[in-house]
């Protein structure tokens, strides 16, 4: 009966030793995953940001040149309205004159 009971208890003791050693290791496999997981998703905010910076650079290189494009249509418009009207313009400037120095 002794014996018995010694080998029980020997049998509790292995089996425990067995059950401490897989905590340890599923301990250690889910300390791996974690770090694997932190890994992976800072590679993937690391992405995720370049490609939005990637963005935005090419979102204001386009509105630059949207922003160029209306002002050089601008300046042709001004540039026809004045050529188009630079005897109106000469005639005004000339009434301008003739009124200051009647005023004078």
């Amino acid at each position: 009966m002794k014996q018995v009971i010694e080998e029980v208890l020997q049998a509790e003791e292995r089996v425990g030793g067995l059950l401490k050693g897989a905590r340890e290791q599923a301990d250690q496999i889910r300390r791996s995953a974690e770090q694997e997981n932190s890994a992976l998703l800072n590679d993937a905010r690391a992405e995720a940001q370049a490609s939005a910076q990637s963005f935005l650079d090419e979102a204001k290189k386009e509105a630059d040149q949207i922003k160029t494009d209306r002002l050089k249509l601008a300046d042709q418009a001004k540039d026809t309205l004045l050529n188009d009207n630079a005897d109106k313009v000469d005639g005004l400037v000339k009434d301008v004159c003739g009124l200051v120095m009647t005023a004078v």
